[in-house]
């Protein structure tokens, strides 16, 4: 192989690995995040929805005061609950005011799911596309697999 094929796909392979890749990465764990966001308003919908159901007024739980320490707590009202909107600020919602807003919340993060499974598909677009052009280069069979002719 010519040094000028060899250069090349150096320079392919390396944007690959200093640029395709970490954005794949950063991509899917941004979208990771969301999922546990997702997961948290799910389980306060659930959680409301239970407490509206059973016609729960007063309850005794378990507080995070942080780092993980406890401390047990006496809810004397239910019927207003506080919910973190975002930023350190919580909003005191009643329960159908707060499944309103979660469920704003739950379609908004549908959405930005969607961009981040998106991006990524589009990452690994660039990355097969990049992968394919470095197969030309070497001249390898197109059914040679993209990732043993790398790496």
């Amino acid at each position: 192989m010519d040094s000028y094929r060899q250069e090349k796909v150096q320079k392919f392979e390396e944007f690959v690995d200093r640029r395709l890749k970490p954005d794949l990465t950063r991509a899917i764990a941004e979208r990771d995040k969301v999922f546990e966001q997702q997961k948290i308003f799910s389980d306060l919908r659930k959680n409301i929805e239970n407490l509206e159901k059973n016609s729960v007024t007063s309850l005794r739980t378990l507080v995070n005061l942080g780092s993980e320490v406890y401390m047990q707590a006496d809810v004397p009202d239910t019927q207003h609950i506080f919910v973190d909107i975002g930023l350190g600020f919580h909003v005191e919602f009643t329960w159908s005011e707060a499944l309103k807003f979660i469920s704003q919340r739950e379609d908004k993060i549908a959405r930005q799911i969607d961009e981040y499974t998106r991006l990524i598909a589009s990452i690994k677009a660039q990355i097969k596309l990049v992968c394919e052009g470095i197969c030309e280069l070497l001249q390898l069979p197109a059914e040679t697999s993209v990732q043993e002719a790398i790496f």
